[in-house]
């Protein structure tokens, strides 16, 4: 039987990049972990009712409070330590449509819109690091 702390275990997670177009360039949306206050993506456990897709849409209203158009297609996945044993998520696109102005988790989390370089800088995965670089060539061709 598999517990929870079994370094063996996968955890599967789906995470979203919230974005948008200022000017020409595109901004993201990182929030902040909850313990740490690390600058993070929206993510979480896939739920068992909803497609990865749906779950980090999800996510992003619980976590950095903002809706839009989901892009279906996976953008890339990365792996992490965790609760004793690995996470992995799915990352997928989210052009963000709405903001709200209060949500779920806004007393557990910041969010702040950064350029891609920026938020590549904050961003302590290097896995994500390398999603967020091949993020405006996605947009751009969609």
């Amino acid at each position: 039987m598999t517990s929870l702390f079994d370094k063996n275990y996968l955890f599967n997670q789906s995470g979203v990049v919230p974005y948008r177009i200022a000017g020409n360039e595109v901004e993201v949306l990182l929030i902040t972990s909850r313990r740490r206050k690390r600058w993070i993506i929206p993510k979480g456990i896939v739920e068992p009712d909803l497609s990865p897709a749906e779950s980090a849409a999800k996510e992003a209203l619980e976590e950095a409070g903002v809706t839009g158009i989901l892009h279906p297609d996976e953008i890339g996945e990365y792996a992490y330590e965790k609760w004793g044993g690995v996470c992995h998520v799915k990352v997928f696109l989210l052009q963000v449509t709405q903001v709200l102005d209060s949500w779920e988790e806004s007393f557990l989390r910041d969010r702040r819109w950064l350029s891609l370089p920026d938020a590549i800088e904050l961003i302590e995965e290097r896995d994500l690091q390398n999603i967020l670089r091949s993020i405006s060539r996605i947009i751009f061709n969609y």
